[in-house]
Parts: C-alpha cells; structure tokens; sequence
C-alpha cells in the first residue's frame, strides 16, 4: 500500500499546486489585475472566488476517488489475480487522459459554473457594477486556463504513475509468470501529445492576453471600430496557426527517427540480425541510433556464435555416433549429402534444406541407447535385438527433444523420429502411411537405404550402384516415397552416366 498512498500524495500535491497556481494565481491575476474594483467589489469577487474553488476541490475530489479506486482495490489485496493485475495495468496507462478529463470536466464545471451563477447575483443585486459581457469572457478565459492547466497535469500524471506501473509489472511477473505489456493494446498517440500541447502553449498567452486586452478596452469605454477587431481576429489567427503548423513539424521531426527505429526493431525481431538503422540525426536521437546499432551488432555476433556451436554440436555428435561403429564410419555424413541432394531437387526452401541436414547428421543419434552387444553384433540380429534397434528413432528424437534452446531442435525431430517409417504404413515407430510421414523422414529414408545397400557391414559386401538404385525403384509406392525416390533414382543415374 505504500507504493499507493505515495502515488495518491504525489497527485493530490500536484494538483492542489496546479490548481491554485492556474484559478488563484492566473486567474486571480487576470481578474484583478484587468478590473478597476472597489474595496467591497473586490471583497465580494475573492469571496465568490474562493466559494467556487471549494465546490470545485469538492466536486474534483469525489471523481478522483471514483478514479483511483481501482488502484485502492490492487494494493490492498496480498495477491491480486492476472484479471485484477491487467485491469489496473491498463487503468494505470490511461490515468492521465483521466486526469485531463476531470479537470476539463467537473474540475472546469466545478468552478465556472458557482463563480458564474454568483456573480450574475451579485451584479442583479447591484453588489458588483460589472457588465454581464465580462461573464462570457470569464467563462472563455476559465476554458483556457482550465486547458493549460489539463495540459501540465497530464504531464506530471504521466511521471507521476510510472511507479504504480513498475510495481504491477513485478508483482504480476513474481506471481502469475506473466510479463504485461501495452505493446498490442491503443497507445496515447504521440502526435496528439505534442499537437495539443504546443497549441496550449503557442495560443494561451496570445490568447489570454487578447481577453485582458477586451476587457481592458471595455472598461476604458475606448472606442474600437471594425478595423481593430480585423487586425486582432488576423493576429490571432496567425498565432494560432503558427502553434498547430509548429506542432506538426516537431511531431515530423520526432516520427522519422521513432519510424526507422521502430522498423529496425521488426526487422531484428523477426530474425533479421543484419538489421541497421542510419545515424541521420543530430540530436538525442542519435545516441538512441547508435545503441541500437550495437544491439544488433552485438545479436548478430551472438547469433554468429550460437550457429557455430550448434554447428560444432551435431558434427561432434554424428561423429561420436560412427565412432561406436568403425563399420559405418561416415554414414551420417553421406546419409546428410543424399538428403541435401533430394532436398534440393524437391525444390524446399534453404532455411528447410539446413534443416534437413541437420535432420540427416543426427538421424541414427538414438543408437547410442543401443547396447553395444546389439549394435555391433556381426551374425544376423535375433527378433528381440530387432526390437531393441527399432527404438533408435525414438530414443533419439528424445534425446535431441531435451537440448536447449528445443525451438532450434525442434524441427530436425520429425525426420529423426520417422525415417524408418515406409509409405505403405508397414515401418516403425508409429506405422505412418504416405504422407502423413513428415517430409523430413522420408527424404531421410530414401538417403539412408541408398547408403545401407551399398556399404560394407561385417556379415556382408556393399551392393552396387546399380542394384540398390533397382531396389530403391522397385519399392517406390510401397518402401519409399515415389516422387522423391524418383528423384533421387534420376539425379546418382546421371551421376554414374556422367
């Protein structure tokens, strides 16, 4: 709660400064300093002054406690749920648009509306000797003071939440696991920021300065023709539009440096570590540059390194593997270049085709499960060690399934996994017909028959060339997928014709 009761002191404090600053201090001189008052007038405008700043404070107070109820609510709890958390996140986000309605409202409300109901009973009653025009430019003078005063207390709100904000982020994280994040839901826009705040502070002080003027020319009884009020209505307008043409270029001048940012940042978060945005600018948009430039130096160079050792990772592997078995010594290497050739010729895309021989490299990894009484048994295998070699793919795509970081290996486990299976649904681990057997396993499947046949084991020759080619086309439809066992027939015949 404490982080609570700071907030709310540090809003109450805020806008009890503001508000005096803005009704007693702008508007009180504005009034005072602009009117020629008696002693009694004077009494009677700080007397309606100050009774309409109590029914504002009033009024103002109960809409800040309906507003910050939810934050009450959040911090008393000892664990409040994810709904509760994403609630108050999001009230938080939006407090200071809050904050600007309460004042634009019942702040505004609150005030102009007693001051000028008493003061148009004071003038009937003959207590002031003011003219009822001065209440319509009172009332245009509470609507821009009221603004800029919006304007400032939107901006204090804004630092003054980033607390309340910070600790519903810890807190939710340390409780549910969960990260919150406005990045998906509608933003305060910038441009609205910068466009309403220049135009306050570009058009108040012309502005207010064109009302004093008013009534200052009212009260002196000075003549003014039709001529001055052209030249003042043109010199407002020139004012005005030099304040909303400034907070469009200042905003231009802000998004094209956020814009490149922005697009660097999509290009690094979808996987592109080359990303860089160009050091244009010579304001503090170029320190801003120049760190995200190294951060992606620095992700590049990383990701540099990663590929390098899981590079290193399945090479090691795949040559552990082979070490097992002096007999097939470079099998996975030459079962990775057959499935690379049938991957090309089937037309997938390279990122797949890296993937493949990885795939490939790592194929047979499971037959480290293998007792070496199984595996590197000379006669012909019983059908219990049969059984046991027909668990490699598993235990394989089990093994690589807890290397981390699974979403690299992910992909590689179904070719691990199904490359003993046939396309007439008769192979193993799960029985899996044509092409419902991954992409990955058959390639794979086809590369590592052509290599079995025509390999030297201990109880037998290599077949030939030519004889496992004829036994890879005999059993297309039923052993091997027939499209890229045709593939892969019609690129090693141009090999041996060649």
């Amino acid at each position: 709660m404490k982080i609570y009761e700071n907030f709310e002191k540090r809003l109450l404090r805020n806008y009890v400064i503001g508000s005096t600053a803005a009704v007693l201090g702008v508007g009180g001189v504005f009034v005072f300093t602009t009117l020629r008052l008696s002693t009694l007038e004077f009494s009677i405008l700080c007397g309606i002054l100050l009774t309409s700043c109590f029914v504002m404070f009033s009024l103002e107070y109960v809409f800040f406690r309906m507003h910050t109820a939810v934050f009450k609510n959040y911090f008393s709890k000892q664990k409040p749920t994810i709904q509760l958390a994403e609630k108050t996140y999001f009230h938080a986000h939006h407090f200071p648009i809050r904050t600007v309605k309460r004042i634009l409202g019942p702040h505004l409300l609150g005030l102009s509306i007693p001051a000028l109901s008493l003061t148009a009973i004071a003038i009937s009653l003959d207590y002031l000797s003011l003219p009822y025009y001065y209440m319509y430019l009172a009332s245009l003078g509470a609507i821009l003071v009221a603004g800029m005063h919006a304007i400032i207390e939107f901006f204090l709100t804004t630092k003054a939440v980033q607390p309340v904000l910070r600790s519903i982020q810890e807190r939710t994280l340390k409780d549910h696991g969960k990260i919150l994040s406005l990045a998906t839901s509608k933003h305060i826009s910038i441009q609205r920021k910068i466009q309403w705040s220049t135009l306050f502070i570009g058009t108040f002080p012309l502005l207010l300065f064109a009302l004093a003027n008013q009534v200052r020319l009212y009260h002196l009884s000075a003549p003014v023709n039709g001529s001055y009020w052209s030249w003042a209505f043109f010199i407002l307008l020139i004012g005005i539009s030099f304040a909303i043409y400034g907070a469009y270029l200042l905003f231009k001048d802000i998004q094209q440096p956020m814009n490149e940012l922005q697009a660097g940042m999509y290009e690094v978060r979808t996987g592109n570590s080359n990303a860089k945005v160009n050091d244009l600018y010579s304001d503090e948009f170029s320190k801003l540059i120049k760190g995200f430039n190294h951060m992606a130096q620095a992700i590049q160079s990383r990701e540099h390194e990663n590929k390098q050792l899981l590079e290193s990772f399945f090479a090691t592997m795949a040559a552990t593997l082979d070490a097992r078995d002096p007999y097939t010594a470079g099998h996975s290497l030459r079962v990775a270049d057959y499935a690379m050739k049938i991957g090309q010729m089937a037309g997938l895309p390279f990122q797949q085709l890296v993937q493949l021989r990885k795939a490939a490299l790592l194929h047979d990894i499971g037959k480290i499960g293998i007792p070496d009484v199984v595996l590197l048994k000379e006669a012909k295998l019983t059908s219990e060690e049969f059984e046991q070699i027909k668990k490699h793919p598993v235990i394989g795509a089990d093994i690589l399934a807890q290397v981390q970081p699974f979403d690299a290996m992910q992909p590689l486990l179904p070719g691990v996994r199904y490359h003993h299976e046939r396309y007439d649904g008769k192979g193993y681990p799960e029985q899996l017909a044509g092409e419902n057997i991954p992409i990955f396993g058959r390639i794979i499947a086809v590369a590592d028959a052509y290599d079995a046949m025509t390999s030297d084991r201990p109880y037998r020759k290599g077949m030939t060339h030519e004889k496992a080619l004829a036994i890879l086309e005999e059993g297309k439809g039923t052993q091997w997928d027939p499209y890229l066992a045709q593939l892969f027939i019609e690129e090693m015949s141009l090999k041996s014709i060649s």
